[in-house]
């Protein structure tokens, strides 16, 4: 039987309305109750699961059988060295080496130099639950590794220095630290730290190696809570850059690189709903802005006067295509932009007056896909790295040359099994959303089983906040439902970022309601153009697309047989009243600030946890990590302890909680692979695929 948890009265009474919360008592972390309850719920889902061990060993030995577990990146060359990642067959974590460039080739080391191991994880993680590398950097002479660990899942990390000549660690640590950047002189460091109470990032230190963390020097304090603060460096590495930023609105100070004593000058000060990034390049700033529109621009300044009234437009704003990254070199530039949903890459020369020459767009073959660039440290270079993949074509590192125009394939990745991508079918499907919106869908299928004849298991992932775009990437893992017949389909529904910036204000705020339509209307499109069964379609969303997938189920919990929702966000109204919790209120940009009545009552509206009722729901596995810092382990706990009480169906209810790990799950790559067989194994058991 299902444990069953203990209810107590906690309501909270705002804007004339009450919040009844009988589960609060489970954020006390120390609780011996609580973790009792959760143990047991634990406990509870591993019988219920105990049928489908030798499906999740099968599985597990698949995936396993397309990943080549001994394997090396291609390199990169910066600053005299190659640097690269290789892991090896039965270790969990990657090991970070490089060796010394001789020759000019970009990207091929001589074998005979002697390989040097900067950062071996495996060693970090020797006796840990848990290991995630954050930061790392190289100090520009090459001598020492500044680099962060978290070894409970927490993202609480622990700043470490490495001198390269030794392998040896130094004294010099700090704790909390986000971001992480040197400045010229390899021996002065520039770090970020975060409250303990809320995680914002909201202090910039100075040290200097050699000095005890006491001595280090508070170069900058953020009050503001919405804003947090990132430290980095331009590519030509001539600049120091302190970036305060918001979900809306950013900020830049700069300094040189070469007197890190002095004292950071601002760019152009923070105006609301204004966010510009920056890179140098021969005495001018780069900026790209969405200060004249939401597709982004632009525009150059001088580094003695950088400020808006100074600056000069470069590249005008494409009403049609949103820029949504640019690259900065010594001869050249990479406009990064998205058309209809999917991302485009022009190489344009500069001279050197820094006026632009001619542009080539790069050219890619398949309807769906993934690209961007790669690793391109070296300011002087005249190649430009990038990756490429796609839903049926495995993740590839491509260089461009800009001098000749064209493009040469580094490496893509192996996928060992007999994997053979002729096999699989990928389309671009556009659904129509409530409104009237035309919404993208990317699908994948095993094309000898796929037909359009509404018999399918149909499985469909969703996210669709924060203006993140959705990626359509491969995935070694994804063979196991396909093989099986399984159609796959990914949808960009508004909030995301596959249409830029208009596409996320569309799905947030107070017209949030819309990412749910929008994956209802998916879902019924798909069932009636035939891709799958109405009574075999399963979805899956984490996070943010955790609250998706809660919402889409009180609205419609006919429509879908099976729910896998990872540590999901869905008790929107009482972590959005806590003001103390990681996040809140720089979330106020994302989602409204339920203090204010209009906003109370419309995230109280969808809010997932608040919004459940008596009545039949769909088969729902749910995951949490006790360790999660963005999303705490106790809004799941809650939302399946008040789902049990009111669900009348005998589908299956489950709650599983990683005791040792945060927001990603596990961080063994291994570990990690099992966690993906028991989800697929619950959700082929539940579609009544055969094993």
């Amino acid at each position: 039987m299902p444990p069953h948890a203990r209810q107590e009265a906690a309501p909270t009474t705002l804007h004339g309305e009450t919040l009844e919360d009988n589960y609060r008592w489970m954020r006390d972390k120390s609780s011996p109750e609580l973790v009792a309850y959760l143990e047991a719920e634990n406990a509870y889902t591993h019988s219920v699961m105990a049928p489908t061990e030798a499906l999740q060993a099968k599985l597990y030995a698949e995936m396993l059988s397309h990943i080549k577990e001994t394997d090396e990146s291609v390199p990169y060359r910066h600053r005299g060295w190659f640097y690269y990642v290789r892991t090896v067959e039965r270790r969990q974590y990657p090991i970070h080496c490089r060796r010394l460039a001789t020759g000019s080739d970009s990207h091929k080391f001589d074998p005979s130099q002697r390989e040097h191991i900067l950062l071996d994880v495996n060693q970090l993680a020797e006796g840990q639950p848990f290991m995630a590398v954050g930061e790392m950097s190289v100090s520009p002479d090459g001598s020492k590794l500044a680099y962060s660990t978290d070894n409970t899942g927490f993202r609480q990390y622990t700043m470490h220095v490495r001198d390269l000549r030794t392998g040896a660690d130094l004294k010099d640590t700090a704790e909390r630290v986000g971001s992480i950047e040197w400045a010229a002189d390899s021996t002065t460091l520039f770090y970020t730290t975060e409250d303990a109470v809320t995680k914002r990032h909201d202090h910039l230190f100075r040290h200097r190696l050699g000095d005890a963390a006491a001595q280090d020097v508070v170069v900058y304090e953020e009050k503001d809570e919405r804003f947090n603060l990132g430290v980095d460096k331009t590519r030509d590495g001539k600049y120091l850059l302190m970036e305060v930023g918001s979900h809306t609105t950013s900020e830049y100070r700069f300094l040189s690189a070469e007197t890190p004593e002095g004292e950071f000058k601002t760019i152009a000060p923070r105006v609301d709903e204004q966010e510009y990034s920056v890179d140098h390049r021969d005495g001018l700033f780069y900026i790209q802005t969405n200060d004249v529109g939401k597709n982004f621009r632009v525009v150059t300044a001088p580094v003695e006067s950088p400020d808006r009234e100074f600056w000069s437009e470069l590249i005008p704003m494409d009403k049609e295509a949103p820029l949504e990254d640019f690259e900065l070199f010594a001869s050249f530039c990479v406009s990064m932009r998205r058309r209809l949903g999917l991302p485009t890459l022009t190489v344009t020369t500069m001279g050197a007056d820094g006026k632009l020459g001619g542009s080539r767009e790069i050219d890619f073959p398949e309807p769906v896909y993934s690209a961007g660039a790669n690793a391109n440290p070296e300011f002087g270079t005249e190649k430009f790295r990038y990756s490429y993949q796609s839903l049926v074509s495995p993740a590839s590192v491509y260089e461009y040359d800009v001098k000749s125009e064209t493009s040469e394939l580094l490496k893509q990745q192996e996928v060992p099994g007999g994997f053979d991508s002729s096999r699989y079918g990928s389309e671009r499907v556009w659904v129509e959303a409530a409104d009237g919106i035309k919404i993208p869908v990317s699908v994948v299928y095993l094309r000898e089983y796929f037909k359009r004849d509404s018999k399918n298991p149909l499985y469909i992932y969703g996210y669709g906040s924060y203006g993140y775009p959705l990626p359509i990437g491969f995935s070694p893992s994804r063979l196991a439902l396909l093989d099986r017949g399984v159609v796959i389909a990914y949808a960009h529904i508004r909030g995301g970022g596959e249409m830029g910036d208009l596409w996320h204000d569309a799905g947030k705020m107070m017209v949030k309601r819309n990412t749910f339509s929008d994956f209802i209307a998916v879902t019924e499109q798909l069932v009636a153009q035939g891709y799958g069964a109405k009574d075999r379609v399963a979805i899956e969303g984490g996070s943010a697309g955790g609250l998706l997938m809660g919402a889409v189920v009180n609205e419609r919990p006919d429509l879908f047989r099976v729910v896998l929702s990872h540590v999901p966000f869905v008790d929107v109204m009482n972590t959005m009243l806590d003001a103390s919790l990681p996040l809140t209120v720089a979330e106020y940009e994302e989602w409204g600030n339920p203090n204010e009545a209009e906003a109370f009552a419309y995230m109280r509206s969808y809010s997932p946890y608040d919004n459940l009722k008596a009545g039949d729901y769909p088969a729902m596995l749910v995951k949490t990590s006790l360790n999660d810092s963005q999303v705490m382990y106790w809004e799941p706990a809650k939302y399946v302890a008040r789902l049990r009480t009111l669900k009348k169906n005998d589908t299956p209810l489950l709650l599983h909680i990683n005791m040792d790990a945060g927001h990603g799950g596990a961080s063994g790559r291994y570990d990690y692979l099992k966690e993906i067989a028991f989800d697929y194994a619950f959700l082929l058991t539940q579609l009544g695929v055969a094993a």
